[in-house]
């Protein structure tokens, strides 16, 4: 059984800096596509990092996110800065076959064979 558990989420003021944790027990990182979803009530989820090769981001967090790995303690991370009211969301970890991160498709697939449970993330203003 693959287990995705995310972690280092909270309530933070604009401006400031944060980073998500997501252990992969069962995973060695750099073996998979992984990336970060994040998801608002009532909204489409949205892809907002990944890596295998390399790294992709969407748009509205390029400069301000970066997404690496750790296969010594099989952990995905996500460092969070400059954060922003409207990066306030559920953040997910995720994981697929390494050929569904070219091209960045894996953000906008939305999909995944594997899925944490989710951390929250809130920026006041």
């Amino acid at each position: 059984h693959v287990q995705l558990v995310e972690s280092g989420g909270g309530s933070v003021e604009a401006g400031d800096t944060l980073t998500l944790s997501c252990a992969t027990p069962a995973l060695t990182p750099s073996g998979y596509c992984m990336g970060w979803f994040r998801q608002v009530p009532g909204k489409e989820r949205e892809g907002v990092a990944a890596i295998f090769d390399r790294t992709y981001y969407a748009d509205s967090v390029k400069g301000r996110f970066t997404i690496s790995q750790d296969d010594a303690s099989k952990t995905l991370f996500l460092r969070m800065s400059n954060l922003r009211p409207e990066d306030t969301a559920e953040y997910v970890c995720a994981a697929d076959s390494p050929g569904w991160c070219a091209g960045g498709r894996f953000l906008s697939r939305n999909l995944a064979r594997y899925w944490g449970q989710g951390t929250q993330v809130t920026v006041s203003s």
